[in-house]
């Protein structure tokens, strides 16, 4: 059996922009693939888009929303806290138990910067989730949130410099800053152009988004499609390890 996944993202519309590949990758293989995403309540439109997305993907586990609000868009979540103003005690228990339901082999979030343009939310969330993938090993920390469980090992969705430079033009096109990473810190680089179509779809399942001029998913759909698949089609991950492994560049994903 494949690794299990679980990929811990910010906002709807993450998981499928930087990590859609390797999810819809695992997901064909027949590991256990599941998302949890921070912001967005249920029954708002972007969460009706979320599900909609996991389905393009492949991804067969529930919708995993902790709704809280966006850092941006406080209607995202009426009446509930900002996701980068929850204590850390809450925010990392919520992680952790859904670390120890799934029982991962890998985990995946984003990278200390927060892909590309450092999106509070999405650095929050790497924070949070650095912590939670330690604390989900100990069992007498929340010990109310399941049997401990240690995944193998986390990967940080990243962006290095060379593989940034035609999303970054984008994105500084429409005033958005760019941060990426040097090369050296990729351990992993993923072809994912096999999985390309229903990474696609999976991101034009955020249909708000990928109607909004400055929202990445609608700067890709105004692309040609040559390029945007040129684009969409590596993804790139640093590696922390928890277990002995074999760092490098990798066909997949592995423990």
């Amino acid at each position: 059996m494949p690794p299990g996944l679980l990929a811990v993202f910010a906002h709807p519309d993450d998981e499928a922009l930087v990590a859609g590949g390797v999810l819809a990758q695992h997901a064909a293989e027949g590991a256990r693939t599941a998302v949890v995403t921070a912001t967005w309540a249920p029954g708002t439109p972007r969460a009706g888009e979320l599900a909609d997305a996991l389905t393009a993907l492949g991804v067969r586990e529930p919708l995993r929303l902790l709704g809280y609000a966006d850092h941006r868009v406080p209607d995202s979540a009426p009446g509930r806290s900002r996701w980068c103003d929850v204590p850390v005690d809450e925010a990392v228990g919520h992680l952790v138990a859904h670390i120890r339901e799934v029982r991962p082999e890998i985990v995946v979030t984003h990278d200390a910067y927060g892909q590309l343009t450092g999106h509070p939310d999405h650095r929050h969330t790497h924070r949070m989730t650095l912590l939670a993938v330690t604390a989900a090993a100990l069992g007498q920390l929340y010990p109310e949130a399941g049997e401990p469980w240690q995944p193998g090992a986390l990967y940080l969705a990243t962006h290095p410099h060379s593989g940034a430079a035609e999303l970054g033009e984008l994105l500084d096109g429409v005033g958005k800053s760019v941060l990426s990473v040097p090369d050296t810190h990729v351990t992993a680089t993923v072809d994912v152009r096999p999985w390309a179509d229903r990474k696609w779809a999976a991101i034009t399942a955020h249909r708000s988004e990928a109607e909004r001029e400055r929202a990445l998913p609608g700067i890709l759909a105004r692309l040609p499609e040559e390029t945007r698949n040129r684009i969409i089609g590596t993804e790139y991950y640093t590696r922390v390890t928890f277990a002995p492994g074999t760092p490098g560049g990798l066909r997949r994903l592995t423990v």
